[in-house]
């Protein structure tokens, strides 16, 4: 006898599938998470990931709830470098005359600080 796979089997089969193709990016988002982090030691780091590749259900649930809202300081970190403006050659002589002008820096240290930013350029 032929046992029927109607169109809610099939339905089923897709629900199942796309929760554990879901689990499993959670999973890897987590791992890039840990390894991330810089409020953390090494070994903390280690035993997040023995934790989770072990006992991935519970590890994911507990990393997830344990994790402080301060460890998103580095992706902030990240963003801020990633989208900081450029410095141009004109932006730091301008920088470098406002300090000379404020009496920060030296007449000499500006002239030898102009002359390695112009060579830099």
């Amino acid at each position: 006898m032929l046992a029927a796979y109607t169109f809610w089997d099939a339905m089923w089969t897709m629900i199942v599938f796309f929760a554990w193709i879901m689990f499993i990016t959670w999973v890897i988002m987590l791992m890039v998470d840990n390894f991330r982090r810089t409020d953390q030691s090494g070994w903390a780091k280690a035993g997040w990931f023995l934790f989770i590749i072990f006992a991935p259900i519970l590890g994911a649930l507990v990393y997830t709830i344990a994790r402080p809202e301060s460890a998103n300081d580095y992706a902030a970190a990240d963003l801020a470098s990633a989208y900081s403006a450029p410095s141009s050659t004109a932006t730091e002589l301008a920088s470098l005359n406002q300090l000379r002008a404020d009496g920060a820096i030296s007449d000499a240290e500006f002239d030898q600080l102009k002359k390695k930013t112009i060579a830099g350029s």
